[in-house]
């Protein structure tokens, strides 16, 4: 399902480029993508594929600088060797390689991100702000009563942007935020972190931290004992990281995202067994990250197989009004971007316990 992609104008098969982490922060959630992506072709590869051709994904390596990302889907663009893009790859990665996608190929975007993407041919399944996180920071405050946010996050564009929402949402609701703090990726020492939580005296952690880093903020903050007193909420933290970072780190950790793999429903569970029959019980973590390939992959062949073609205009409009089933449940495109059920789920050692659903609006 993995290889090459072969050059000239006529290719037996459609070439998918898959941009995803292979080390770095985001590391930790490359095997879960790249397990997630060969089961979304799977079942189509074994019928007629798509368009008549059989799917095949092309490794890129998204955790690099995102010009040198780019700069490897513009040459494989210029050769004629991919059809189209996908992943999960952090938004300056995405916006690198929009600016040489646009109006060439389709581009399915995996991953939650900060909301408001509208470059030609770009395709949305993740998560925003406003229907994931800011949802979610109510609930707790109706839960847990809590009312004194302090956001710990990297410093790019998803969470400082999704910072200036939860910001807003906060005041708005007459609890303002009372700090933010935006650390480079690859931080290792959460020292100053912990002591903005403690001077601050807030009684919640939004964490906008990315793979690595969100593993060891939890292990350092466990280990000042405030895990069990001041809850963090993320809209990023996901199976892989809770085993990475330890049962007795997870105390107290909430996350928000429109998959889970403790997710009760007869899709979820269908979707659990056909991803554990295929890899078997050593099998990368299931996860949102990894999911988020699966439903990018599922929408781009949704819409190829609905609009006839891989032409840009054409699958712009076989988004209208197109609503299908996925792991997540019932989903639908409005505009370029998916509508989906979000979920409230709390870490209990391992594993996460889903708490509540918020519906799509």
């Amino acid at each position: 399902m993995f290889g090459k992609p072969s050059v000239g104008p006529v290719r037996e098969t459609l070439d998918v480029a898959l941009v995803v982490p292979q080390s770095g922060s985001a590391g930790i959630y490359g095997p879960s993508c790249e397990a997630c992506a060969e089961l979304a072709i799977a079942d189509v590869n074994a019928r007629a594929g798509l368009l008549g051709r059989r799917i095949r994904l092309v490794p890129v390596d998204g955790s690099r600088a995102p010009a040198a990302v780019a700069a490897e889907i513009a040459a494989l663009l210029e050769l004629g060797a991919i059809d189209a893009v996908t992943g999960w790859h952090i938004s300056p990665v995405r916006q690198a390689v929009a600016r040489v996608t646009a109006n060439r190929v389709p581009y399915v975007y995996g991953p939650l991100y900060e909301g408001g993407e509208r470059t030609p041919g770009l395709f949305l399944t993740g998560e925003t702000p406003s229907r994931q996180l800011l949802p979610a920071m109510d609930w707790m405050n109706t839960e847990f009563g809590v009312d004194r946010w302090v956001v710990i996050g990297n410093d790019y564009v998803w969470p400082r942007e999704t910072g200036t929402a939860a910001r807003l949402h906060a005041q708005a609701r007459g609890r303002p935020l009372v700090g933010e703090l935006y650390l480079p990726l690859g931080t290792s020492d959460f020292s100053a972190a912990i002591r903005q939580v403690e001077t601050t005296g807030a009684s919640g952690v939004l964490l906008l931290l990315v793979g690595g880093d969100g593993v060891e903020f939890n292990r350092q903050f466990a280990a000042s004992g405030m895990a069990a007193a001041v809850p963090r909420l993320s809209p990023h933290v996901e199976e892989n990281m809770l085993m990475a970072s330890g049962s007795e780190s997870n105390e107290g950790l909430f996350a928000s995202a429109g998959y889970f793999e403790a997710l009760n429903t007869t899709a979820s569970m269908d979707f659990a067994e056909r991803y554990y029959s295929r890899f078997g019980p050593a099998a990368p973590a299931l996860n949102s990250i990894g999911e988020s390939c699966y439903e990018a992959l599922t929408l781009l062949i949704t819409l190829a197989t609905r609009a006839g073609s891989l032409g840009v205009p054409e699958l712009t409009a076989a988004a209208e009004n197109l609503t299908y089933v996925s792991p997540r449940g019932e989903v639908s495109m409005r505009g370029n971007q998916m509508s989906q059920d979000i979920y409230v789920a709390e870490a209990v050692g391992m594993d996460f316990e889903v708490r509540q659903r918020i519906s799509a609006a």
